[in-house]
């Protein structure tokens, strides 16, 4: 299976961490976000990679390279002299996927252990276009938002609705059929969130996360990130 790693933002909250480290490389118990990704994603059978790059690409396309010589996965580099949006790189790569029936999609921004096998096992029990990861989320205001059927069928999504239907929030973690690509507006740049996911409501289904996520884009949760994985290092042989 092949997946786009979507890595290539500012990372503004962030900062000052961010001014002169991409958000993607930020250190996580001693090893910078990307790898606990690739790791992630070689668990789980994952042979191919892209990731966008723009902000310090320069710093990232380094990374790439080393971990190429030693990963198990191959990571392949897409860089945006401008940003496209979290569609309209997917969009600009569909040749990247053309020959698998299903893919992944997932955002950096989040640290997470997720069972991505559990997922795909659930993404070919049904025959929607999309499966979408889901977490119950604190402030849904901030969120895009799923209101989700008794058969898990995802029949609204706002993104950041102000009067929310459910607490049920996009992970940033999706498997996709190659279908998806009708759904797709005809500009270069895209935005799951508004132009792509309400489109689908009705062909997608939520799959409700039971591990571990945090968006580490505050300078809070990074720091919780921090501590919440050094313990979970030791799980996977990293030390």
């Amino acid at each position: 299976m092949k997946a786009f790693l979507l890595a290539a933002g500012f990372g503004t909250r962030l900062k000052p961490l961010t001014d002169i480290t991409p958000k993607c490389l930020v250190p996580i118990a001693g090893q910078p976000l990307l790898f606990w990704w690739f790791q992630l994603l070689e668990r789980h059978g994952v042979t191919e990679v892209l990731i966008n790059t723009h902000y310090l690409f320069g710093q990232v396309r380094q990374y790439i390279n080393y971990y190429n010589k030693k990963g198990k996965l191959y990571v392949h580099e897409f860089y945006e002299p401008v940003l496209l949006g979290s569609g309209g790189t997917v969009a600009a790569n569909k040749s990247f996927v053309s020959k698998e029936e299903s893919f992944l999609i997932c955002y950096a921004d989040n640290l997470t252990d997720v069972n991505i096998g559990s997922m795909i096992e659930f993404h070919n029990s049904h025959d929607g276009i999309l499966t979408m990861a889901l977490f119950h989320a604190n402030n849904p205001k901030q969120c895009g938002i799923a209101q989700v059927d008794k058969n898990r069928k995802i029949v609204e999504f706002i993104e950041k609705p102000q009067n929310p239907t459910s607490n049920l929030a996009n992970a940033g973690i999706y498997a996709a059929r190659k279908e998806i690509f009708d759904f797709f507006p005809n500009r270069k740049f895209i935005d799951f969130g508004n132009d792509i996911l309400p489109q689908l409501a009705g062909h997608m289904y939520g799959w409700e996360i039971q591990d571990y996520l945090i968006d580490i884009g505050t300078l809070e949760n990074y720091e919780k990130a921090k501590l919440d994985w050094s313990s979970k290092k030791i799980m996977y042989g990293v030390y």
